[in-house]
């Protein structure tokens, strides 16, 4: 019988293979965009295109950040390597001579990877939206942390950092020796599971912070006219269906308004305002912001975020409420909520790469999801109100300066729905960079035991969410 170690091993082994979707017919690809482009027109590049021979190269803040040398390999002539592999592995993927591929590095291979025999003696180039600077705040911030984070420009939806810890280096396994298969059994047996991309893959439950959602269609459906009327709320909270009475919470929250539940996560208003609103048009809102979506791509594949839909009991229909009772977000997904309301109820998807430059010099730029307005501005207006103060006391408002937490909710997940064994928790907020554009953030940590209570176990979500945010601000270029 095979030993438990090794059993995980394989476990892990399979869940690498599982975040490179396959894409058409070969093995350890991602899915790309429709046809094998970029999307969009072809037009003259100002650029020469490819600039050595080798394997083209993928971009970030105008420096490559990956490389190639030969291999000496007839079938794989070019070995991939990587500049601060560890800090872009969510960005760029990998690419291994003995391990197939995935993100960036499956989606454009047929833009990286030259083909002589095709008449092409070079290759392409991939220019992504990622900030170094914001980048490296993220990856600093979360160092030995597991979980991840994403900043998004709220009205582009450029993703100007995506990091995913614990992380690893793709140029330890690039190559087919020894060295390298020992690297990947390593990386496939660790518990930590690197080569999961938490920001774009792992979906755990967004816990309090998906009560902007409630709050959302509740405002839009009219269950209530603003976040400052009294709602109908009370405590202690009797569970639908089942009769129980959650623990009493503090006195302020019974009936509290939508503003006083946002800063004090008052878990009795929301699970009766999800009640209240009833499951088909909470649902309804929740898919406006995204959820359920399964075949969102940035390009890389990213993971259903989800909000359930049918016949749930009453128990369950009220814990959604707090983002529990089924519903599950990544990283990104709550980036995209914050984004909606920091950008007026507009919504952007979220997008990783600004331009693909192919081998014969042709430019072309990725194509944009239509988008448009989910909820109304003056419901984007007054959660906008509401969440300057609702981030616990964590941040405050400094008169709008670049890189001042305009807005923020914190969510703190149990271990029943988290790691297991260990609690998490959630910061979602929005600032403004260097060039007065608005950011939205996304911040999951865990590794925490459940003795750390909740307004201690959130500081470090909000502590990288503020290293991103302050780097945002220094970007003015």
């Amino acid at each position: 019988m095979p030993s438990p170690n090794r059993r995980l091993a394989a476990r892990a082994a399979l869940l690498a293979l599982l975040i490179a979707p396959v894409w058409g017919c070969s093995a350890g690809t991602e899915p790309g965009p429709p046809g094998g482009s970029a999307g969009g027109n072809p037009s003259p590049s100002s650029t020469t295109g490819a600039r050595h021979e080798g394997l083209g190269d993928i971009f970030v803040g105008g420096r490559a950040v990956t490389g190639s040398k030969p291999s000496g390999n007839a079938k794989f002539p070019y070995r991939r390597t990587y500049v601060d592999g560890d800090l872009y592995s969510a960005v760029t993927g990998y690419r291994s001579m003995a391990f197939a591929k995935a993100g960036l590095e499956a989606v454009y291979d047929g833009v990286l990877t030259p083909r002589p025999g095709d008449g092409r003696s070079s290759a392409g180039e991939v220019m992504t939206t990622i900030d170094p600077d914001v980048q490296r705040a993220a990856g600093d911030g979360l160092r030995g942390h597991k979980g991840a984070a994403v900043a998004m420009d709220a009205e582009s939806g450029r993703l100007l950092a995506l990091v995913s810890a614990p992380s690893y280096d793709p140029s330890s396994f690039a190559g087919n020796s020894t060295a390298d298969g020992e690297a990947w059994q390593r990386l496939t047996g660790d518990q930590g599971e690197p080569l999961l991309n938490r920001a774009l893959r792992e979906a755990v439950a967004p816990d309090e912070t998906f009560e902007v959602v409630v709050a959302a269609a509740a405002l839009e459906q009219g269950v209530y006219a603003s976040v400052d009327e009294t709602t109908r709320s009370p405590l202690p909270y009797a569970l639908p269906g089942s009769g129980t009475e959650l623990p009493s919470g503090p006195a302020r929250c019974r009936n509290a308004s939508i503003r006083t539940a946002l800063r004090y996560s008052c878990r009795n208003v929301f699970m009766a305002m999800a009640v209240e609103v009833g499951q088909p048009r909470l649902v309804s809102t929740a898919k406006a912001f995204g959820f359920n979506d399964d075949a969102l791509l940035v390009p890389v594949r990213v993971g259903r975020s989800d909000c359930p839909e049918g016949d749930v009991g009453g128990t369950d229909a009220a814990l959604i409420g707090t983002g529990r009772g089924g519903v599950t977000a990544t990283p990104v997904q709550m980036a995209r909520v914050m984004a909606v309301i920091a950008n007026g109820g507009k919504r952007v998807d979220p997008q990783l790469v600004s331009k693909v430059v192919r081998a014969d010099g042709r430019a072309e730029k990725p194509r944009r999801a239509a988008g448009g307005r989910i909820i109304g501005q003056g419901t984007a207006e007054q959660l906008q109100s509401a969440l300057k103060t609702s981030a616990s006391g964590a941040v405050t408002e400094r008169g709008g300066a670049p890189g001042a937490v305009i807005g923020g909710k914190t969510g703190w997940v149990p271990p029943a729905h988290s790691y297991g064994d260990e609690s998490s928790a959630w910061f979602i907020s929005y600032a403004r960079s260097g060039q007065g554009r608005l950011v939205a953030f996304a911040v999951h940590v865990g590794g925490f035991d459940d003795r750390v209570d909740e307004a201690d176990g959130a500081r470090p979500a909000v502590r990288v969410a503020e290293r991103m945010s302050g780097a945002a601000a220094a970007t003015r270029g």
